[in-house]
């Protein structure tokens, strides 16, 4: 497709779906095959600490990486030394052909199609301390907001009119999370927005009950995304302090049962071993998930160095997330997997569309006071997170771009054969 930021993908536009469907059984693939309603649900992540400790990732020789790659293309799956071993290259020539095959792999489902996702911050209180994060309890230097209903509706009108494919609302764990009043606000919110632009909702609300996750489905919301982002509960004490490692599992398991999709993800350069990037994905394949994600952490610029001094370089969190992508795309072949906007902008996109991603993630409508997570403004104001910034990376990179309808029928897909 030899498009610019101004010409429309070379499939003609579909039509809108004329309403959001409430559950995922009423969510179709593209082969015709029904979603489950729900599906048997995991147990609990395993216990302990994480992977088994050990002596570094069993890498494969140099001539039995190609055969590696061949296993993991073929959908058999990987003990957890080889997928530590398929997120260890051995130079460029094995970093290349590990990408290349996650191309194949998202072409063999996918073909050339990519889904953009609208991101609209609720709010930005948290009553959580996340040493991660900017928006963190005790981090008094941040303005903090609570945008209106209005607000919300206008951007996701406007999001919904620039052809994102869904609308995802997150927010900070609120103090009021566990009210029903939040519980009551977000459901409708979830309804309206749904109603106004016809597109599905995903609900990023951190940890919610069983019951208000309930109600979400209920109300229209597709999908969950509530990420661990590291399995090993060790590092998870120190990234999410005071937090309940099984709980947050839990509720991932909670949504399933709610015919809700789940999203589960994993943050890179935060401490972790490759191991435990590797028995991340594993444990992301006994969830279930439709989406995975994986995200380099960027310091939050206001505060200096940041509370990881001893995390990895900023240049290695980045080659750990594409490195991730590409091995998530090979285990989950039928997922959707992001490239997120929050991290590097629209510089750092073709890179992880290279990677194997096969949707475009924090797309921000400029001018409406919003703000991202990893990098609060990057590329907003000058509109570098619209789909008309987008679609002239998919272009040239022969992608193209999904429409709500495609993904309406695409979403379910990484359910099937769960049964």
């Amino acid at each position: 497709m030899n498009g610019t930021a101004a010409e429309c993908p070379a499939s003609p536009p579909e039509p809108r779906p004329a309403r959001v469907p409430r559950t995922v059984s009423a969510w179709r693939p593209l082969d015709g095959a029904d979603v489950p309603a729900a599906v048997p649900a995991p147990d609990p992540v395993p216990q302990g600490n994480g992977p088994p400790a050990g002596a570094r990732p069993v890498r494969p020789a140099a001539r039995a990486w190609a055969v590696l790659l061949e296993k993991a293309l073929s959908r058999t799956p990987l003990s957890l030394d080889e997928t530590a071993g398929l997120l260890s290259p051995d130079g460029d020539e094995e970093r290349e052909s590990l990408f290349a095959a996650a191309r194949e792999a998202r072409q063999r489902v996918w073909g050339d199609r990519v889904f953009t996702y609208g991101f609209l911050y609720l709010s930005t209180y948290c009553r959580n301390d996340c040493r991660f994060c900017a928006w963190r309890s005790s981090n008094g230097s941040e303005p903090r907001y609570r945008k209106s209903p209005e607000e919300v509706l206008d951007a996701s009108r406007a999001l919904a009119t620039d052809g994102v494919s869904l609308l995802d609302l997150t927010t900070g764990e609120d103090p009021e999370t566990d009210s029903p009043r939040y519980t009551r606000d977000l459901a409708d919110l979830v309804r309206n927005v749904g109603r106004e632009t016809g597109l599905p909702v995903m609900i990023s609300p951190g940890l919610v009950s069983g019951r208000a996750l309930r109600i979400f489905s209920e109300a229209g919301a597709l999908f969950y995304a509530c990420y661990q982002e590291t399995h090993s509960p060790a590092l998870f004490a120190r990234l999410r302090s005071g937090q309940d490692f099984q709980a947050r599992w839990r509720a991932k398991i909670k949504a399933r049962r709610a015919g809700l999709l789940v999203e589960e993800g994993v943050m890179c350069g935060v401490g972790e071993t490759v191991r435990d990037l590797a028995f991340s994905v594993l444990a992301m394949k006994a969830l279930g998930a439709a989406q995975v994600r994986a995200m380099a952490f960027v310091p939050p610029a206001q505060d200096g160095p940041g509370p990881f001094l001893d995390a990895p370089l900023p240049g290695t969190a980045r080659e750990r997330e594409l490195l991730m992508i590409a091995v998530m795309r090979l285990a989950f072949p039928d997922a959707l997997i992001p490239a997120s906007l929050d991290v590097e902008g629209i510089a750092g996109l073709a890179p992880r569309l290279d990677s194997g991603a096969n949707v475009v993630t924090s797309l921000v409508p400029a001018d409406r006071g919003l703000a991202g997570v990893a990098q609060g403004s990057l590329d907003i104001q000058n509109r570098g997170r619209s789909l008309a910034a987008v679609l002239p990376v998919l272009s040239g990179m022969g992608l193209s771009h999904g429409t709500p309808a495609q993904y309406i029928r695409n979403a379910g897909r990484g359910l099937r054969g769960l049964q």
